[in-house]
């Protein structure tokens, strides 16, 4: 399984965002200062406080925040261009905004977003036959 962790500014606007991309919050890994996400079967993200986040870390390293530099961008495969386009129009309409151009490259095509706090997200379709070679 993956366990992507996300340090937010607010709980609850990340739990609003992710629940509007279809995301399915378990309640079991969730309290006033984390929400867990099942994204697919073996993928969840954890959006928690920055404060709960820095605890998890070693005494002396700090948060970076994501609304200031981006460090990583957590990629999803989707099952077509409109799947991309379609996580993209839920991200907007949930509080995220667009973090860079769709990105078209005829065999491949992405979007790409940030949520409320900067995390940013894409959403990748690959054509299946030009994996074959």
């Amino acid at each position: 399984m993956i366990f992507v962790n996300l340090p937010v500014t607010d709980v609850e606007a990340a739990k609003a965002f992710y629940a509007g991309l279809g995301f399915e919050q378990d309640l079991q890994f969730s309290d006033a200062e984390t929400a867990s996400f099942m994204i697919e079967e073996n993928i969840v993200a954890m959006v928690m406080t920055r404060e709960k986040f820095t605890g998890f870390l070693p005494a002396g390293a700090s948060a970076g925040d994501p609304a200031q530099q981006v460090s990583v961008m957590n990629a999803l495969s989707a099952a077509s261009r409109e799947e991309c386009d379609d996580l993209l129009a839920k991200a907007l309409a949930h509080g995220g905004r667009r973090f860079s151009d769709p990105q078209d490259h005829g065999f491949m095509y992405g979007t790409s977003f940030a949520d409320p706090s900067g995390n940013v997200w894409e959403a990748v379709w690959m054509d299946p036959s030009a994996l074959e070679g």
